[in-house]
Protein backbone atom coordinates (compact mmCIF):
# COMPACT_ATOMS: atom_id res chain seq x y z
CA UNK A 1 0.00 0.00 0.00
CA UNK A 2 1.41 3.29 -0.89
CA UNK A 3 1.60 6.34 1.47
CA UNK A 4 -1.40 8.02 -0.25
CA UNK A 5 -3.41 5.13 -0.14
CA UNK A 6 -2.65 4.55 3.46
CA UNK A 7 -3.43 7.89 4.37
CA UNK A 8 -6.35 8.22 2.23
CA UNK A 9 -8.13 5.33 3.96
CA UNK A 10 -6.90 6.87 7.33
CA UNK A 11 -7.91 10.14 6.34
CA UNK A 12 -11.58 8.19 5.64
CA UNK A 13 -11.46 6.30 9.50
CA UNK A 14 -11.18 9.58 10.91
CA UNK A 15 -13.55 11.35 9.39
CA UNK A 16 -15.98 8.25 10.17
CA UNK A 17 -15.07 8.69 13.92
CA UNK A 18 -16.05 12.91 13.71
CA UNK A 19 -12.03 13.19 14.29
CA UNK A 20 -9.96 15.46 11.38
CA UNK A 21 -6.39 14.98 11.41
CA UNK A 22 -3.49 17.78 10.52
CA UNK A 23 -0.75 16.55 8.11
CA UNK A 24 1.86 16.69 10.61
CA UNK A 25 -0.15 14.06 12.73
CA UNK A 26 -1.22 11.91 9.91
CA UNK A 27 2.56 11.08 9.17
CA UNK A 28 3.15 10.70 12.41
CA UNK A 29 0.53 7.90 12.63
CA UNK A 30 1.77 6.47 9.44
CA UNK A 31 5.36 6.57 10.49
CA UNK A 32 4.39 4.75 13.71
CA UNK A 33 2.02 2.02 11.88
CA UNK A 34 4.90 1.09 9.44
CA UNK A 35 7.12 0.68 12.10
CA UNK A 36 5.26 -1.49 13.78
CA UNK A 37 4.60 -3.42 11.06
CA UNK A 38 8.15 -3.83 10.16
CA UNK A 39 8.69 -5.25 13.44
CA UNK A 40 5.82 -7.59 13.87
CA UNK A 41 7.11 -9.78 11.36
CA UNK A 42 9.91 -10.26 13.65
CA UNK A 43 8.50 -10.23 17.54
CA UNK A 44 4.75 -10.23 18.38
CA UNK A 45 3.52 -6.71 18.79
CA UNK A 46 -0.15 -6.94 18.62
CA UNK A 47 -2.04 -10.28 16.62
CA UNK A 48 -3.68 -7.59 14.35
CA UNK A 49 -3.84 -7.93 10.62
CA UNK A 50 -1.38 -5.41 9.50
CA UNK A 51 -0.44 -5.92 6.10
CA UNK A 52 -3.52 -5.00 4.90
CA UNK A 53 -4.05 -1.42 7.03
CA UNK A 54 -7.68 -3.07 7.41
CA UNK A 55 -10.45 -0.29 8.75
CA UNK A 56 -10.89 -2.26 12.34
CA UNK A 57 -6.99 -2.18 12.39
CA UNK A 58 -6.57 1.37 12.11
CA UNK A 59 -9.66 1.83 14.28
CA UNK A 60 -8.04 -0.10 17.53
CA UNK A 61 -4.60 1.28 16.95
CA UNK A 62 -4.96 4.74 15.83
CA UNK A 63 -8.31 6.20 15.86
CA UNK A 64 -9.66 5.12 19.04
CA UNK A 65 -6.56 6.75 20.72
CA UNK A 66 -7.25 9.87 18.92
CA UNK A 67 -10.90 10.24 20.11
CA UNK A 68 -10.21 9.33 23.61
CA UNK A 69 -6.89 12.09 23.41
CA UNK A 70 -10.01 14.26 22.72
CA UNK A 71 -10.31 14.07 26.89
CA UNK A 72 -6.98 14.78 28.08
CA UNK A 73 -7.70 18.21 30.13
CA UNK A 74 -5.90 21.08 29.09
CA UNK A 75 -2.75 21.90 31.40
CA UNK A 76 -1.69 18.11 31.70
CA UNK A 77 1.64 17.62 30.75
CA UNK A 78 3.23 14.37 31.82
CA UNK A 79 1.18 10.77 31.11
CA UNK A 80 1.89 6.89 31.75
CA UNK A 81 0.74 4.64 30.07
CA UNK A 82 0.87 0.88 31.56
CA UNK A 83 1.74 -2.33 30.03
CA UNK A 84 2.58 -0.55 26.70
CA UNK A 85 2.64 -3.61 24.27
CA UNK A 86 3.12 -2.21 20.79
CA UNK A 87 2.76 1.27 21.65
CA UNK A 88 -1.16 1.84 21.37
CA UNK A 89 -2.91 3.81 22.60
CA UNK A 90 0.10 5.80 23.87
CA UNK A 91 2.07 6.38 20.92
CA UNK A 92 -0.88 8.21 19.02
CA UNK A 93 -2.35 10.21 21.83
CA UNK A 94 1.08 11.47 22.15
CA UNK A 95 1.05 12.46 18.72
CA UNK A 96 -1.84 13.93 19.23
CA UNK A 97 -1.38 16.18 22.65
CA UNK A 98 2.67 17.19 21.69
CA UNK A 99 2.72 19.14 25.02
CA UNK A 100 1.93 15.83 26.83
CA UNK A 101 4.92 14.03 28.13
CA UNK A 102 4.63 10.11 27.59
CA UNK A 103 6.44 7.68 29.58
CA UNK A 104 5.61 4.30 28.78
CA UNK A 105 6.01 0.83 31.10
CA UNK A 106 6.77 -2.51 29.36
CA UNK A 107 8.23 -5.37 31.00
CA UNK A 108 8.93 -7.47 27.95
CA UNK A 109 12.70 -6.13 26.90
CA UNK A 110 12.34 -6.89 22.90
CA UNK A 111 9.11 -4.96 22.97
CA UNK A 112 10.53 -2.25 25.15
CA UNK A 113 13.51 -1.93 22.19
CA UNK A 114 10.57 -1.34 19.25
CA UNK A 115 8.60 1.53 22.02
CA UNK A 116 12.28 3.36 21.93
CA UNK A 117 12.86 3.02 18.05
CA UNK A 118 9.23 4.10 17.82
CA UNK A 119 10.01 7.22 19.72
CA UNK A 120 12.75 8.26 17.35
CA UNK A 121 10.71 7.44 14.79
CA UNK A 122 8.01 9.61 14.90
CA UNK A 123 9.86 12.33 16.86
CA UNK A 124 8.19 12.37 20.21
CA UNK A 125 9.74 14.85 22.45
CA UNK A 126 10.45 14.29 26.16
CA UNK A 127 8.80 10.52 25.91
CA UNK A 128 10.62 7.23 27.71
CA UNK A 129 10.46 3.82 28.31
CA UNK A 130 10.48 2.04 31.85
CA UNK A 131 11.65 -1.58 30.89
CA UNK A 132 9.77 -2.65 34.02
CA UNK A 133 6.98 -4.16 35.63
CA UNK A 134 4.88 -1.33 37.03
CA UNK A 135 4.69 -2.76 40.55
CA UNK A 136 8.64 -2.66 40.14
CA UNK A 137 8.47 1.64 39.81
CA UNK A 138 6.58 1.83 42.77
CA UNK A 139 10.06 1.77 44.73
CA UNK A 140 11.03 4.95 42.83
CA UNK A 141 9.74 8.25 44.91
CA UNK A 142 10.19 11.13 41.61
CA UNK A 143 7.21 9.27 40.31
CA UNK A 144 4.76 9.53 42.94
CA UNK A 145 2.18 11.38 42.07
CA UNK A 146 3.44 13.05 39.61
CA UNK A 147 1.46 12.47 36.42
CA UNK A 148 -1.87 14.77 35.49
CA UNK A 149 -2.53 10.79 33.06
CA UNK A 150 -2.07 7.40 33.05
CA UNK A 151 -3.63 5.13 30.15
CA UNK A 152 -4.27 1.04 30.27
CA UNK A 153 -5.82 -0.46 27.88
CA UNK A 154 -4.12 -4.21 28.04
CA UNK A 155 -3.50 -4.72 31.59
CA UNK A 156 -6.30 -6.32 33.74
CA UNK A 157 -8.02 -4.05 35.89
CA UNK A 158 -8.44 -5.19 39.76
CA UNK A 159 -9.11 -3.06 42.83
CA UNK A 160 -5.41 -3.76 44.09
CA UNK A 161 -4.04 -3.13 40.45
CA UNK A 162 -6.00 0.34 40.43
CA UNK A 163 -4.59 1.52 44.11
CA UNK A 164 -1.28 0.67 43.51
CA UNK A 165 -1.60 2.69 40.12
CA UNK A 166 -2.88 5.61 41.75
CA UNK A 167 0.14 5.89 43.39
CA UNK A 168 2.14 7.49 40.29
CA UNK A 169 -1.00 10.12 40.01
CA UNK A 170 -1.55 13.49 40.69
CA UNK A 171 -4.47 14.20 43.12
CA UNK A 172 -7.23 15.31 39.85
CA UNK A 173 -5.40 13.45 37.74
CA UNK A 174 -7.23 10.92 35.58
CA UNK A 175 -7.05 7.27 35.24
CA UNK A 176 -8.09 6.50 31.34
CA UNK A 177 -9.04 2.98 31.08
CA UNK A 178 -9.53 1.50 27.47
CA UNK A 179 -12.76 -0.93 27.90
CA UNK A 180 -14.21 -3.55 25.13
CA UNK A 181 -18.01 -4.23 24.63
CA UNK A 182 -18.06 -7.45 26.97
CA UNK A 183 -15.51 -5.94 29.85
CA UNK A 184 -17.08 -5.09 33.04
CA UNK A 185 -17.54 -1.61 34.13
CA UNK A 186 -15.29 -1.45 37.06
CA UNK A 187 -17.51 2.10 38.85
CA UNK A 188 -18.76 -0.10 41.60
CA UNK A 189 -15.48 -1.49 42.55
CA UNK A 190 -12.87 1.38 42.78
CA UNK A 191 -11.00 1.97 45.81
CA UNK A 192 -10.27 5.21 47.08
CA UNK A 193 -8.79 7.36 46.51
CA UNK A 194 -9.98 6.41 43.04
CA UNK A 195 -13.76 7.63 41.63
CA UNK A 196 -15.62 7.09 38.91
CA UNK A 197 -15.63 10.41 36.68
CA UNK A 198 -16.86 9.63 33.70
CA UNK A 199 -17.87 6.94 30.89
CA UNK A 200 -17.46 7.80 27.07
CA UNK A 201 -18.20 5.92 23.83
CA UNK A 202 -14.94 5.85 21.73
CA UNK A 203 -15.71 3.76 18.17
CA UNK A 204 -19.30 2.41 17.35
CA UNK A 205 -17.46 0.27 15.01
CA UNK A 206 -15.44 -1.61 18.03
CA UNK A 207 -18.30 -0.88 20.43
CA UNK A 208 -15.50 0.79 22.48
CA UNK A 209 -16.06 2.84 25.59
CA UNK A 210 -13.30 4.94 27.55
CA UNK A 211 -13.81 4.79 31.80
CA UNK A 212 -12.43 7.38 33.26
CA UNK A 213 -11.57 7.58 37.03
CA UNK A 214 -10.23 10.93 38.88
CA UNK A 215 -7.84 10.60 41.51
CA UNK A 216 -9.83 12.91 44.83
CA UNK A 217 -8.78 14.60 47.68
CA UNK A 218 -8.77 12.32 51.01
CA UNK A 219 -11.29 14.79 52.26
CA UNK A 220 -13.82 14.99 49.31
CA UNK A 221 -13.63 11.18 49.20
CA UNK A 222 -15.16 10.95 52.87
CA UNK A 223 -17.64 14.01 52.41
CA UNK A 224 -19.40 11.89 49.34
CA UNK A 225 -19.29 8.92 50.90
CA UNK A 226 -21.18 10.84 53.99
CA UNK A 227 -23.57 12.70 51.82
CA UNK A 228 -24.73 9.33 50.01
CA UNK A 229 -25.83 7.98 53.38
CA UNK A 230 -27.48 10.82 54.06
CA UNK A 231 -29.47 11.03 50.85
CA UNK A 232 -27.86 13.95 49.46
CA UNK A 233 -25.75 14.45 46.44
CA UNK A 234 -24.55 11.89 44.26
CA UNK A 235 -21.39 13.25 43.33
CA UNK A 236 -18.26 14.31 44.85
CA UNK A 237 -17.70 18.13 45.89
CA UNK A 238 -15.36 19.65 43.30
Amino acid sequence: MTSREFQDRLTRRAKRAGTTLAPGLSAGLEAYFRLLETWNRKINLTGLNLADAAPETLDRLLIEPLVAARHIPNGATRMLDVGSGGGSPAIPMALAVPSVRLLMVESKTRKSVFLREAIRAVGLQGADVAASRFEELLARPELHEAHDLLTIRAVRIEPRVLSNLQAFLKTRGLLFLFRGATAADPSETVPPPLAWSATYPLLESLRSRLVVLEKRPVGAQRVFHVERKGGGVNRPPN
